[in-house]
């Protein structure tokens, strides 16, 4: 069926702040919709409250309304455009709640709204959990033994007569917020309770625990005319009991025997059709019992959720941008497929490698939290490693997580404690892979290891394998190590930095090594059809073989470095920057190559730059990738601090950094000559000292004012900061962040107490400089940026202080010899203006004054990095009009007993954007009243 031309305009619903849970796999979602429907030649509005991401930029829709989610803000935009459908599938949790509060009280039927893509009864029967429950025993599908209960004294009843240990499931909530698994009666009261208070009807599912089965996950769609396809089969490599948003997940499944695969296919097909009748995508989940392989379900959304942009990326399916047409009426067989551009959207994809994707967690940013995993997800973020076989991924996968590892072992930080071992085992933990490694490190049996973990015994046999490949690789030097063995230990993914440990030499020798044995990496295709047909998207991962599909073209090439997991203090804001980057330097004539590990996002979307690299932004893929392209250069600046880290590695290396100079980035981080810099200027910053040990901190501390600053150089997030007030925990935190950072440079600053905190963003071609934005924040100094509320512009800072800001700005700017984008920030007491920091490189702040004046500032700063443009160039014509909140969004849901209060080290994971048209507006009244309130050392 042709799709419904009396659609002309639909109304997309975004997820709102990143939170625990729901990230920006929704904003991917939502994006690839908008340009999905677009092509149709459908207007497209959108509403998000969220200013960090790409989706709620002019790019991707006809109009964008950074407004609350609420009915109030929904019935504001269907007052203003004449809506003819509403798709709420692309934005979570948030989306389909907000959704059916609109249908309850009557909006899309009064405004003559059609609801496309998904059916209100489905939801309905797949959120509330009795309803699940019968729909699935009706249709003859197996579901764990339980019962709903609505009221605590129901609740124990239903605990009573199922027995522990059991699992608490909340109605209508995502992430598995308030789920938890009970495994005593001492222990169900408060998470009943926690439970009930968590759903929003007040509903929990309390059921029989199946913890150690298997779990799988199936990826449909489905369009109007009943065709239903597969899109990917997800194994989660934690069996249950863990989060499907904290477990490791391979695709394809690799320990599904083909007859219990069908059987689960037909099973998803049969619950998919017996929800309700919708076109779209949606993800089944199942436990199977390794014992005799019964499966039942565990539960379904009826729309694209948080595994969707894994298949996704994993398959190079673009699942959202087909869903978004399926609502439109379109069937599979009218479709093409995006990837081959040749054959028809209407096949289940075939891939020929494996995908790892391994989770993100910032347990370390909430302390004295728990950090066990469980039916509540904690995770952050998440990386994915593309290989030809499991451990290729896997260790691609550990590479991107940038936790400070190489790989998965083979760098010096093996647990050798083997009680510590053993409990890490038993209790799921965000380590718990690395000390499955170290277990077979120190020799541990695998039928102990099984016992504790129950994980399948082929994922644990394929890391006893990776011990001992390292075995044996450690019987060598470097002018003795095999060719098999050194192409055989590439080939399972070790880095080479990882061999180098091994066997006690420098990667670059390691380097060399192989490349004179012509033991090279190339790069493999994703294309959805296993090579089957010849795929036209450039969208490539690596591998040791002989073929290489990654043919170099003779245009112009700028290579941007991605921003790898999203995590605290790193988010979705530098993917913007990114996207942003790569269509500017499309538009200066540029071929552009993106390398990104992050399934989650819109840099990571094969139609977005020329080639899409998915790899680890770890320099050895980078440089390798380098040596294939050969491009003109490298822009560091808009992946946050994990591109510019590489800066000195693209230095070293004599490859051209677009942009700011290596130098420059460098002399910003070393705290000694960025001070040199200042006073050579006359520009006013508080008196430090740059440490190594503790005893110099104790030293230079005595010439110095307490309260201090403690804070390493080098990090992102306000990473270990922290405000002392003595000696003793001066030396604390020194020792700590030694422990935990090893051996660096520790910068100590005296405290301004009570001072004002602000900050500038600007673009610079050396010479002129435009201030984009300046923003005051409404805490006081000590509160990281990240997590305060800031107006833009400053709502109380006088002429002479703002004089002194663009002063400083412009003065700094010049003096690095930026070419791009910087941020710096102040810190104002007693009329003076003092410098805290400047970061020559994109900001978190940056998207958000782009969309608060809608201006396109990235694009400005790329054509400025590769020297397309002038400052000067530039008609800047930012659209004021009252001001701009940034409100940042915490997720201590997810951690109840952790202290809340805020210091020095950022802890909010998103932010959302809230317009006011003077100060006497009761929003800003009320959280300028609490300024004060959360602030903590």
């Amino acid at each position: 069926m042709p799709r419904n031309k009396s659609i002309r305009h639909i109304l997309i619903i975004g997820s709102g702040p990143i939170v625990i849970g729901q990230a920006c796999e929704f904003d991917y979602a939502g994006s690839q919709a908008a340009r999905s429907l677009r092509e149709e030649g459908i207007k497209v509005s959108l509403i998000n409250s969220n200013p960090a991401t790409i989706m709620t930029d002019p790019i991707n829709a006809d109009h964008v309304y950074l407004l609350p989610l609420t009915t109030d803000s929904i019935e504001t935009i269907l007052r203003e455009q004449e809506i003819d459908a509403v798709l709420p599938t692309m934005g979570g949790q948030t989306a389909l709640n907000l959704s059916i509060k609109c249908n309850d009280i009557g909006l899309w039927e009064k405004y003559n709204v059609d609801v496309i893509g998904v059916d209100f009864e489905a939801i309905d029967t797949t959120e509330d959990r009795d309803k699940f429950k019968l729909c699935m025993e009706s249709m003859g599908v197996g579901v764990a033994v339980g019962q709903t209960a609505k009221s605590f004294l129901q609740g124990k009843k239903i605990a009573q007569n199922i027995g522990f240990p059991l699992v608490i499931r909340p109605s209508f909530t995502l992430g598995g917020t308030g789920g938890s698994v009970v495994y005593d009666k001492e222990e169900f009261d408060s998470a009943l309770s926690r439970g009930l208070h968590t759903s929003p009807i007040h509903e929990v599912l309390i059921e029989q625990c199946v913890i150690g089965w298997k779990e799988f996950e199936l990826e449909l769609l489905r369009d109007s005319a009943g065709n239903v396809i597969i899109i990917c089969s997800i194994e989660n490599f934690d069996p249950m009991g863990v989060h499907t948003g904290d477990s490791i997940t391979v695709a394809p499944a690799m320990t599904l025997p083909d007859t219990v695969y069908q059987e689960m296919r037909s099973l998803a097909i049969k619950m998919m059709n017996g929800i309700g009748n919708f076109a779209g995508g949606c993800n089944v989940q199942f436990a199977v019992n390794p014992e005799n392989d019964d499966i039942i379900a565990i539960e379904i959304n009826p729309r694209v959720s948080r595994s969707s942009a894994l298949a996704s990326k994993a398959t190079g399916y673009p699942i959202a941008k087909i869903a978004a047409k399926l609502a439109i009426g379109y069937n599979l067989d009218e479709l093409d497929n995006a990837i081959t551009g040749t054959t028809s959207a209407f096949f289940e994809p075939s891939i020929d490698y494996v995908i790892v994707k391994v989770p993100r967690w910032n347990f370390d940013k909430f302390e004295g939290c728990d950090s066990r995993l469980g039916f509540q997800m904690k995770s952050v973020g998440e990386a994915m490693g593309i290989g030809r076989n499991f451990q290729e991924a896997l260790q691609k996968a550990c590479q991107s997580l940038e936790i400070r590892r190489n790989g998965l072992g083979a760098d010096g930080k093996e647990v050798t404690n083997q009680e510590e071992i053993h409990q890490k085992l038993k209790v799921p933990s965000w380590d718990r892979l690395f000390r499955i490694y170290d277990a077979f490190k120190l020799g541990i049996p695998m039928k102990r290891i099984f016992d504790l973990t129950r994980i399948d015994k082929w994922f644990l046999h394929q890391i006893e394998q990776i011990v001992a490949l390292e075995n044996e690789i450690q019987k060598y030097k470097l002018d003795t190590i095999p060719y098999d063995l050194l192409l055989n230990a590439k080939k399972k993914g070790l880095a080479d930095r990882q061999i180098a440990h091994l066997i006690n030499c420098l990667e670059s020798d390691i380097h060399k090594k192989r490349t004179n044995l012509g033991i090279n990496r190339v790069w493999k295709m994703v294309d959805t059809c296993a090579a089957e047909f010849e795929a036209q998207t450039p969208y490539y991962y690596s591998t040791f073989e002989t073929e290489n599909e990654a043919i170099r073209s003779d245009k112009k090439k700028v290579v941007v470095l991605g921003s790898g997991p999203n995590r605290i203090g790193q988010g979705i804001e530098f993917d913007y920057s990114c996207v942003h980057g790569i269509l500017a330097a499309k538009e200066a004539g540029y071929e552009t190559i993106m390398i990104n590990c992050n399934p989650e996002t819109v840099s990571t979307d094969f139609d977005i730059a020329d080639k899409l690299y998915f790899e680890p932004v770890f320099w050895e893929h980078i440089y390798d990738i380098i040596l294939n392209e050969k491009p003109e250069g490298v822009i560091v600046q808009l992946g946050g601090q994990t591109a510019l880290k590489l800066a000195e590695k693209l230095e070293r290396y004599n490859i051209p950094i677009f942009g700011t100079s290596y130098e420059a980035l460098d002399l910003a981080e070393d705290r000694g000559r960025f001070s040199d810099l200042l006073k050579a200027n006359d520009i006013p910053y508080p008196k430090y000292h740059a440490i190594k040990t503790a005893e110099e901190a104790i030293a230079k501390s005595a010439e110095m004012e307490f309260p201090l600053l403690v804070r390493p150089s080098y990090v992102l997030g306000g990473q270990r900061m922290k405000i002392v007030i003595n000696e003793q925990e001066l030396e604390e935190h020194i020792i700590n962040i030694f422990k935990d950072l090893g051996q660096q440079t520790i910068l100590i600053d005296e405290f301004l107490d009570g001072a004002i905190e602000a900050e500038a963003d600007a673009i610079c071609d050396t010479e002129d400089v435009y201030i984009i934005g300046v923003m005051e924040h409404i805490e006081p100094a000590g509160i990281h940026s990240g997590d305060s509320y800031a107006v833009l512009p400053p709502f109380d800072l006088d002429e002479n202080i703002m004089k002194q800001i663009h002063d400083h700005t412009k003065k700094i700017a010049v003096a690095l010899k930026t070419k791009g984008v910087i941020n710096i920030q102040f810190a104002i007491k007693d009329g003076i203006v003092y410098i805290i920091e400047a970061n020559p490189r994109a900001s978190r702040t940056v998207p958000f004054i782009c969309k608060a004046y809608q201006e396109p500032y990235i694009k400005y700063a790329t054509w400025v990095m590769l020297n397309y443009k002038k400052v000067k160039d530039f008609n800047f014509e930012p659209q004021q009009n009252g001001y701009a909140i940034k409100i940042p969004v915490f997720s201590f849901d997810k951690f109840p007993n952790v202290n809340k209060e805020l210091g020095p080290e950022m802890k909010s994971t998103g932010e959302a954007i809230y317009f006011i048209h003077h100060l006497k507006d009761p929003f800003f009244k009320e959280i300028y009243n609490e300024r004060n309130l959360y602030l903590s050392r």
